[in-house]
């Protein structure tokens, strides 16, 4: 082979990338830009300030549903015709969202939304750990893609800020129709189609009906938990059929010939942990992308398009940090890196905690943002090549729908659980006579705490479960995991 053909693959290798990162960013975008643009859809449509919440449950139920299912069927039916479906499913369900005038249209649209989504998330991963085996490479390449995962949902409040005070909330869905034609025709051109050899092509029916179900239950009970009552028949009684769900589904599991999800991988150390870690980390970020944007609308009375260029400075601070975080992670392995950024992470979420109503941008706000920034930037690349080492190319869809699903479970479980909280908190300061914005306040500063301590648990158990594994055989050239950090290899 000669150099000019290894650069050429090379060249190819790292284009591919940036398509996978766009159609991703597609995704992750969706998850922040509706809330920015939530109150002009309920005037448009006429939507109850209960049924508005539907806009971004019914997204989240079939995202937070499928993450598990797209991941093994990328395995089994090969994951780049899984990504083009993913995003063919995303961009035609964009262009009804855009042009729906109905709020039946709308929900239906934001449903299929969640299921092209789940898709492209689950197997976007996969394939850019199967494109990059060589360890510096691979660490770059989860470097730019951390950055799109985490830093991504930054971007969609400032984007969704800028889309709906310069033009209408119609565009928040319309800006991806050109995007999602030219992933598609550009993944097909270059990204490659790798199935493994193994690989049986039969799915495991009870299974992926069972851990879907039980997904889906428990999103819905959890993101509707605020609504009904977390003590209520309802949330309980769908809480416990999901728990019964996943029962059967790791029993079913466990028998089968051709598991949907083979048990073995969560014997493999760095994977459960670092998916431990993901759930934690992930009920941190979620109360800083609510509550910080709340914060900001609800206290400082910012416009949307002001919350938006707020966020900028984090968002530069965090793609460079993502960009850089490569080279700790080559140079001091993963748990360094990964233990220092949430550290960085509990700072800023410290720092919200104690934002006064009459807060200033330059002293209360920005060196909160650039913290959490500087510290998800570092902290992400480490976890998510933790989640996929030692995973053989036969499962990497599979480990990347696992890691998904734990960053989606984490953040909605994060979320309500704080979101409660914070109301609470309030309607107890209200009651005892204190000021609106006032009792608004101290309720944000419970949750930033509270997501602190979140965050935390994540560096207690990523430092504590990674030195553990300390005395594992260094790093084999062999091992798919491509990460040069010895905890990364060692396997139950």
């Amino acid at each position: 082979m000669t150099n000019e053909t290894t650069r050429d693959e090379a060249r190819t290798r790292w284009l591919a990338l940036l398509v996978l990162c766009a159609g991703d960013l597609m995704i992750v975008l969706d998850g922040t830009i509706v809330n920015v643009a939530l109150p002009s859809i309920r005037d448009d449509l006429g939507f109850s300030q209960t049924s508005l919440a539907w806009v971004v449950n019914a997204y989240l139920l079939t995202f937070g549903g499928f993450l598990l299912l797209g991941g093994r069927l990328g395995d089994l039916f090969g994951a780049r015709r899984l990504f083009l479906i993913g995003i063919t499913l995303f961009t035609l369900a964009s262009l009804a969202c855009g042009l729906a005038n109905s709020q039946e249209t709308l929900i239906g649209a934001r449903a299929v939304q969640g299921l092209g989504g789940a898709i492209v998330s689950a197997v976007a991963l996969a394939l850019i750990m199967n494109m990059f085996t060589e360890p510096a490479e691979r660490a770059k390449a989860m470097g730019v893609f951390g950055f799109v995962l985490s830093g991504g949902g930054t971007a969609g409040v400032l984007l969704g800020g800028v889309l709906t005070d310069a033009l209408d909330w119609h565009w928040i869905f319309l800006v991806n129709i050109p995007v999602g034609i030219a992933v598609f025709a550009l993944s097909v051109a270059l990204v490659p189609s790798i199935r493994p050899q193994d690989a049986s092509g039969r799915l495991d029916i009870a299974g992926a009906v069972t851990v879907t179900g039980a997904l889906m239950l428990a999103v819905y009970a959890i993101v509707n938990g605020n609504e009904t009552g977390w003590t209520s028949g309802e949330t309980l009684g769908l809480l416990a059929v999901s728990v019964v769900l996943l029962g059967a589904f790791l029993v079913i599991e466990a028998r089968v010939a051709a598991p949907l999800m083979p048990l073995s991988l969560f014997r493999i150390h760095s994977v459960s942990s670092a998916n431990v870690v993901g759930v934690l980390m992930a009920a941190g970020m979620f109360a800083y992308f609510f509550f910080s944007a709340l914060y900001l609308q609800q206290v400082l009375e910012y416009t949307p398009l002001e919350v938006g260029l707020a966020y900028l400075p984090s968002m530069l601070v965090w793609g460079g940090a993502s960009l850089y975080s490569d080279r700790i992670v080559m140079s001091r392995g993963i748990k360094p890196p990964l233990v220092g950024g949430l550290a960085l992470m509990t700072i800023g979420l410290l720092l919200f905690a104690r934002a006064p109503v009459d807060g200033d941008l330059l002293i209360d706000v920005l060196p909160a943002m650039v913290a959490i920034g500087l510290g998800a930037g570092i902290a992400f690349n480490p976890l998510l090549l933790a989640a996929m080492s030692g995973v053989g190319q036969d499962q990497a869809g599979l480990a990347s729908g696992v890691v998904n699903t734990a960053f989606m479970m984490g953040g909605a479980l994060g979320l309500a659980i704080l979101a409660s909280l914070a109301a609470l908190r309030t309607d107890d300061l209200l009651a005892a006579g204190d000021g609106e914005l006032v009792a608004i306040n101290s309720g944000y500063h419970i949750a930033f705490l509270v997501g602190a301590m979140f965050v935390v648990a994540a560096a207690a158990v990523g430092a504590l479960i990674l030195r553990s594994e300390a005395s594992a055989p260094a790093h084999n050239a062999d091992d798919p995991a491509g990460v040069p950090q010895p905890a990364a290899a060692e396997q139950a």
